[in-house]
């Protein structure tokens, strides 16, 4: 299904406040945001960042101190409660703790949006039993929650959410609470959702990599701004703010050569003439045998000492650390050679001598 264009949520100076201990706290500050339709959307920062109140501004579970929110061609901002009841059944939303009923079986759970709808018995059953099928739960309609393991209920917390055939799909640290293989299984469950039924998903959360995984898009929040926002490959490959060069690292292994630096390991320790080298992709169609074309057009000794090289999408993206060793000249022309090709580079430690 095509993405992309329209932008179907649309924050216009939007603020909330509180007040908390008999001062006042501002847990979104003047955002302005356009959110596509279609696309997955990562909202990152770390706790109290104001992530989790600019979502819920979204269905105005919060409801801005000042500004607009415009769902579509809707300011919501400005409806009756009758209105905002009706626009909310076009947004679905799952959690941490799944939020699920106890005493309800998975059916019953899935199915109990729809119990005002006015939809006959017949239409609730033909809904439910396809998004049992949509997140594989065939075989546990007449199960418990108690019966089901972490990912099985949030994957019932989705089904319900989906019930009402919502445009918008907020997930607000849904994976925050399952193992690293339970998550793949839920973000990889996302991005079928997002592929098949074309529903915009809005995913905030304080892990990278979650983000990697499955956004287009993301925002990155400090103090209740937005600090930085773009495609994901881009935030990736060229992170300008401190606290995203921070989550960047988070997922990579190549700030580690600091850390082996200042702990003076072996595999840091420099012979006069060489230098340490982190190369990294800015571009998409990094695919280009840049390693071996220094060393032959260069005639250098590359030594990657570690790298970390994956794909957003279809895109390689990362880069290596590598210990560089030949002519100072013929170094300082390798590094001039890589970044004509936009390849970024850093030296990381020096012990080149000047011919």
């Amino acid at each position: 299904m095509p993405k992309g264009g329209k932008a179907l949520i649309v924050f216009e100076n939007v603020s909330k406040s509180f007040q908390a201990n008999g001062r006042t706290v501002e847990a979104v500050n003047n955002v302005n945001l356009r959110l596509e339709e279609g696309k997955i959307h990562g909202i990152i920062g770390f706790s109290g960042a104001g992530k989790s109140t600019l979502v819920r501004c979204i269905n105005l579970l919060e409801k801005p101190t000042e500004g607009k929110v415009i769902l579509g061609d809707t300011e919501i901002t400005l409806l009756s409660e009758k209105r905002l009841r009706e626009e909310r059944k076009k947004i679905g939303m799952i959690f941490q703790q799944f939020n699920l009923f106890a005493s309800r079986t998975v059916y019953q759970n899935i199915a109990y949006p729809l119990k005002h709808s006015g939809m006959k018995k017949k239409g609730i059953q033909d809904r439910v039993n396809y998004l049992l099928e949509l997140v594989d739960l065939q075989d546990k309609a007449n199960a418990y929650p108690s019966q089901l393991s972490g990912g099985q209920k949030q994957r019932v917390a989705i089904a319900r959410a989906l019930a009402n055939d919502p445009k918008i799909l907020l997930s607000d640290e849904s994976t925050s609470a399952l193992d690293p293989q339970t998550t793949k299984s839920i973000l990889k469950l996302l991005k079928q959702l997002n592929e098949k039924l074309g529903i915009t998903i809005v995913v905030i959360t304080h892990e990278m990599q979650v983000v990697k995984e499955i956004c287009d898009n993301v925002v990155v929040m400090e103090n209740g701004k937005i600090v930085e926002q773009g495609d994901v490959f881009h935030v990736f490959a060229s992170p300008v703010e401190q606290i995203t060069k921070d989550f960047v690292d988070s997922t990579s292994n190549l700030s580690k050569i600091h850390e082996l630096i200042t702990q003076k390991a072996s595999i840091a320790e420099l012979k006069e003439g060489e230098c340490i080298l982190k190369f990294t992709y800015l571009e998409r169609n990094a695919s280009e045998a840049l390693v071996s074309q220094i060393s032959r057009k260069f005639n250098l000794d590359v030594n990657i000492i570690f790298g970390n090289i994956e794909l957003i999408g279809e895109n390689p993206i990362g880069g290596l650390v590598s210990v560089v060793s030949g002519e100072a000249k013929n170094i300082t022309d390798a590094i001039a050679y890589l970044r004509d090709k936009n390849v970024g580079v850093e030296v990381i430690l020096d012990a080149r001598t000047s011919n």
